[in-house]
């Protein structure tokens, strides 16, 4: 009985799966994984730093006027 317990415990770790795997992530998953990172923290260093970029980012304040001067 001890002999066909101790069998059984051999088949069991014969069958585990490797700790190494032999797939590997390919080179443009990680070039565009690295370029995806760097958009997010420059979006997010953008945001704290008070810049930021959207429809109203080429319009004058509105306490400009249209030539260019402030109103009082």
């Amino acid at each position: 009985m001890k002999k066909s317990l101790s069998r059984h415990v051999e088949d069991d770790q014969t069958n585990l799966p490797d700790q190494e795997s032999n797939i590997k992530t390919p080179l443009w998953v990680k070039v565009f994984g690295i370029i995806g990172i760097i958009l997010v923290l420059l979006f997010v260093i953008l945001h704290l730093t008070g810049n930021s970029f959207g429809p109203g980012l080429h319009q004058p304040p509105s306490s400009v006027n249209e030539q260019g001067e402030q109103l009082p």
